[in-house]
């Protein structure tokens, strides 16, 4: 195998992805974004009705393929209603718990094109002012948006543009550290998301010939549980959901290692496919963990549930607090580098 890893561009490109906002359903930035990479590669692709996008890099094996997918969507939230006092009553989108996202900055994206700064915090956050500003629950009633405009009333903030269904994108604060630590929030799953597409980048700039054809799908609906679970090839043998792994107690991921799933929510894994990205892992050198994530669902998942005849997979790296503030480490991200390239240059075993 050869060693393509490229760790500078591959971390620029990381923190342009999670720098260009795209909760679900506000995806159009970030699409486009993907398609002038595949342009400026000469990847041929397409466009689903849904916005998603699929690559496709022909193979010597042209009847039996792979799919990878990775998504680039990322949690964020809508304006739900706006207060009598201007501020702006949230709707989550995608899981976390509001805790998470207290007193980070934001974006409010309205239909011209005008986007409003503000802060989410707890309607009572001021100690001086609030006895119960600590133990106050956090959740839709005491969350809100502080706008950084003069807003006295309901109608000040109307009168800025914004109304019920504009979206929210959270502040990514991205971060390398000297000790090789990558800090920001939307790592899910934009670290992987960097890591297909860098893939893609060295399959063509080093001439590898792939023994399957494989396609890249890059989906953009994953949080809200439906990003890949159409417009898959009937060719497609092997679907490879690229996304992070969880970390916590009892698991056994890290933030250094590449990490393979074995079950999730949603059932086990296919047997013999998670087997043999083991194998791979071993034959190559590559540190790996298996765990099981008992609250998680990915694109695999979700194409399995839609009906889709094939072998699933799942791996990827090593995401700390996912869903609020994640970090991983780039020895995570080169280990999936890794696993990745033996993954594609290995052939399909068929019966």
């Amino acid at each position: 195998m050869t060693n393509t890893f490229k760790e500078k561009e591959t971390v620029q490109l990381l923190q342009r992805l999670v720098e260009i906002p795209s909760p679900s359903g506000y995806t159009n930035e970030i699409m486009q974004f993907m398609a002038t990479i595949l342009d400026d590669i000469q990847v041929p692709y397409i466009k689903t009705n849904k916005g998603a996008l699929i690559a496709t890099i022909e193979g010597k094996d042209k009847s039996n393929h792979r799919l990878l997918t990775a998504h680039t969507d990322t949690l964020g939230a809508m304006v739900k209603e706006i207060k009598a006092s201007g501020r702006l009553k949230l709707s989550m989108i995608g899981g976390f718990n509001w805790n998470s996202v207290e007193g980070e900055y934001c974006h409010i994206h309205t239909a011209s094109g005008k986007k409003v700064r503000g802060t989410i915090l707890m309607h009572q956050t001021t100690v001086h002012v609030y006895k119960n500003a600590g133990s106050a629950e956090r959740n839709i009633e005491n969350i809100e948006v502080r706008l950084d405009e003069k807003v006295m009333n309901a109608d000040d903030t109307l009168k800025l543009g914004i109304e019920v269904g504009d979206f929210v994108s959270f502040d990514p604060r991205f971060e390398q550290t000297e000790s090789g630590f990558i800090k920001s929030r939307h790592l899910d799953d934009k670290a992987s998301t960097a890591l297909l597409l860098r893939l893609l980048a060295s399959i063509n700039e080093n001439n590898l010939i792939l023994p399957n054809t494989t396609h890249f799908y890059i989906s953009n609906n994953e949080e809200i549980g439906y990003g890949g679970n159409s417009n898959i090839p009937a060719e497609v043998v092997e679907y490879i959901a690229v996304d992070m792994g969880a970390i916590g107690d009892g698991q056994t991921s890290d933030e250094y290692t590449v990490s393979i799933c074995a079950k999730d929510s949603s059932g086990p894994y296919h047997y013999e496919l998670t087997r043999k990205l083991v194998a791979l892992a071993k034959e190559q050198n590559i540190d790996y963990k298996l765990d099981i994530y008992p609250f998680y669902g990915s694109d695999a998942s979700a194409a399995i549930r839609a009906g889709f005849d094939v072998k699933h997979a799942l791996f990827g790296p090593g995401i700390e607090a996912s869903h609020a503030f994640e970090r991983t480490h780039i020895d995570s991200l080169k280990n999936t580098a890794a696993l990745l390239e033996a993954y594609v240059l290995s052939p399909m075993e068929t019966k």
